[in-house]
């Protein structure tokens, strides 16, 4: 009787466990998403960012990108334990590092009126929903915050 590694089978059986332990022991990789900074969106939406609502995983990062000059970002509500966070410099590109699950909301402070808000869900955790629904928005932002929520 054959032995068990001796067979063409079983190598490659114990070579695939192996490199499926070997993958889970490696650390998971952080990502990087980006969103742009619109005057006008391919739907035909003006003063936006390119995604109203994105998920992402705690420590991935968030680029936005100023591709219409005017633009910047703001949080203005954010989970509890997040230190209030400075205004991005307007037509300059903004970046931030995730480390706490929750929603955080952000604006354009110059077209906050205009509906160009956004959310940033982390880890699928929404407990701070009915805070962020009582964030004070203005304009068109009041509409759209409720139509992104009813989403999450």
């Amino acid at each position: 009787m054959k032995n068990f590694l001796s067979g063409t089978i079983g190598v490659s059986t114990l070579i695939a466990i192996l490199g499926l332990v070997f993958l889970s022991s490696l650390p998971a990789v952080a990502g990087t998403i980006s969103i742009d900074m619109l005057n006008k969106r391919a739907d035909g939406e003006k003063m936006v960012y390119s995604q109203d609502v994105v998920n992402v995983k705690i420590g991935d990062t968030v680029t936005w990108l100023p591709k219409s000059k005017g633009h910047n970002v703001q949080f203005i509500s954010v989970p509890d334990g997040i230190k209030k966070l400075k205004k991005s410099k307007l037509n300059k590109q903004f970046s931030f590092t995730f480390e706490r699950a929750g929603i955080y909301l952000y604006q354009c402070t110059p077209h906050k009126s205009m509906g160009m808000i956004g959310v940033v869900v982390v880890d699928g955790n929404v407990e701070n929903k009915k805070i962020v629904a009582k964030t004070k928005v203005f304009g068109k932002s009041k509409k759209k915050l409720k139509k992104i929520l009813s989403t999450l």
